[in-house]
């Protein structure tokens, strides 16, 4: 300090900040931490604020505010608690960042995994939730385009129901159900296969009705004859048959019926809500597609006269 006038060289300020003159030299040359006066040899000098001021922007940086911003404060451009803020939501970017990271290095390790299925693995993982959130929405869009009615509303928002969040530590088999997930959506067989379903139901199909009807009956008996090896096309897969369609059906009815348990029984239908309920932790229910498949075995081994 030069005790004459209360002031500090660049290397007293340091010494009393417990950094190195060249730090100080390099926040005074940024015009933050400016000099309050010069000597009669032309060196800066600097008060008792100036060492305040210092400390300040040590501090801040050890929190890893950059130069801009830090720069932004000491001008009062904006408040300690608005930087305090936006500095809040980088540190939980980058901890989400780094939480991904561990997470696909960690499943990569325990499963395994190859190359292809670690650099998907890697894209899921990085994806925000709106862009997660997106791939099903694009989907859902796509299947339910030109229905209004209040239950195909009901049905697609159940079906973009997806958790907030990746958690921190998935399962393999959540981590399967993501994979599998982004693929099924993205084939267009199945695109196509889910969008009559749903436009079946908006028109009000009679075989919609007919094959909801009959839902509790296919899992009653064509679900018990498919778990005893009941074949299809034999005596007993007929009167099973019956005992859920009846054996007078007219024939239009039949074919109708036919073509509706054939867009049902595909399991990648069922296989959709099943991922879904991985994903967020819920109970999928006993399969039903088993059932159905039966049942439309049975009804093409057993034509309707």
């Amino acid at each position: 300090m030069d005790r004459e006038s209360d002031l500090y060289t660049i290397g007293q300020l340091a010494q009393c900040a417990g950094v190195s003159a060249r730090t100080v030299r390099f926040w005074s040359d940024r015009g933050v931490l400016p000099p309050v006066g010069r000597s009669s040899g032309g060196y800066r000098l600097y008060d008792a604020v100036s060492v305040a001021r210092l400390e300040l922007i040590l501090t801040l940086r050890d929190l890893g505010l950059g130069l801009n911003a830090v720069g932004a404060l000491l001008a009062k451009q904006v408040t300690l608690a608005d930087l305090a803020a936006a500095h809040v939501k980088a540190l939980d970017a980058e901890i989400r960042t780094l939480q991904l990271r561990r997470t696909v290095l960690h499943t990569v390790t325990r499963r395994q995994s190859t190359t292809e299925e670690m650099t998907l693995m890697n894209k899921l993982a990085r994806l925000s939730a709106q862009e997660r959130q997106r791939i099903i929405d694009d989907f859902v869009d796509h299947a339910f385009d030109g229905t209004a009615d209040p239950d195909s509303a009901v049905i697609a928002d159940w079906m973009r129901e997806l958790p907030a969040e990746l958690i921190e530590d998935p399962t393999d088999e959540q981590i399967d159900a993501w994979l599998e997930l982004a693929e099924l959506v993205a084939d267009e067989d199945f695109r196509q296969k889910f969008r009559a379903m749903v436009l079946s139901a908006a028109a009000h199909d009679p075989r919609l009705e007919f094959g909801l009807n009959i839902r509790p009956l296919v899992l009653a008996h064509a679900g018990s004859a498919e778990e005893r090896g009941v074949a299809p096309d034999s005596v007993e897969g007929r009167e099973t048959l019956h005992r859920i369609v009846p054996a007078d059906l007219p024939v239009e009815e039949a074919a109708a019926l036919l073509t509706w348990l054939e867009m049902v029984a595909d399991s990648r239908i069922e296989r959709y809500w099943q991922l879904l309920s991985t994903l967020n932790a819920t109970d999928a229910g006993p399969p039903a597609v088993p059932a159905f498949a039966w049942l439309l075995a049975a009804m093409r081994a057993h034509p309707f006269p």
